[in-house]
């Protein structure tokens, strides 16, 4: 025999009520008017740890990047398209998705087919290109963390989760922060953020490391001096 459907036409779910009867319960001393606004929360944790100067920064970034195993490089505007060029070449890449508004020189000295983010890529044609080479919004020293908004220079979500390899160009004069609330300070929540601590991993009950799991299995990043 089985249950009837509920009057919105689901079947019933114990669990599921379960769970709204603890939550009603919690809030039934809370007055129907009230909301969340109505009670600040107190933010005045730190906002970093210990003080730094912006070079320490830039290579506190550097190094938590390397321990997340992302493979960090150090140029100059000059340099760029030198690197990235070279750096596709070591993954011998052919193909390679960009942003609709990835600045024109980065890839100028890349002999590789560039290949424009638009809403017609699916998931199969993007797995079929090499790489991806993006900007980012911010990056953030005390985690090694990448922070993508889905900017001009970064493009949608999916072109950076499903190439093999990501290559990430930051700004250091004005992408690099030191902590996660500086970062939240600076960021639009109502933009899709992505938040990207080196290569997609995963381990098992194990702790066995799989790379490429949920995203790129490859990430080089450039700190662009």
């Amino acid at each position: 025999m089985t249950a009837a459907p509920s009057p919105g036409g689901r079947a019933p779910n114990p669990s599921r009520e379960r769970i709204l009867g603890r939550i009603r319960r919690a809030l039934s001393d809370v007055p129907p008017h009230e909301r969340p606004r109505d009670h600040p929360v107190p933010r005045d944790y730190r906002h970093t740890h210990g003080q730094r100067t912006a070079a320490e920064s830039v290579d506190l970034l550097a190094d938590n990047l390397a321990d997340y195993r992302a493979t960090v490089h150090r140029s100059d505007a000059d340099g760029l398209p030198a690197l990235l060029a070279e750096l596709l070449a070591q993954r011998g890449a052919r193909r390679v998705v960009v942003p609709t508004g990835l600045p024109s020189g980065w890839l100028a000295q890349a002999p590789v087919e560039l290949v424009r983010d638009s809403a017609s890529l699916t998931p199969h044609d993007l797995d079929a290109l090499d790489s991806v080479v993006t900007g980012c919004a911010l990056a953030i020293a005390e985690t090694g963390t990448l922070v993508l908004d889905a900017g001009p220079d970064q493009g949608r979500r999916r072109i950076t989760l499903v190439p093999d390899h990501h290559l990430c160009v930051v700004r250091v004069a004005d992408q690099v922060v030191d902590s996660v609330p500086q970062a939240l300070g600076r960021l639009d929540p109502t933009r899709p953020l992505t938040w990207i601590s080196g290569p997609s991993a995963t381990s098992d009950i194990e702790l066995d490391r799989v790379e490429g799991v949920h995203g790129p299995r490859a990430l080089d990043v450039v700190l662009l001096m």
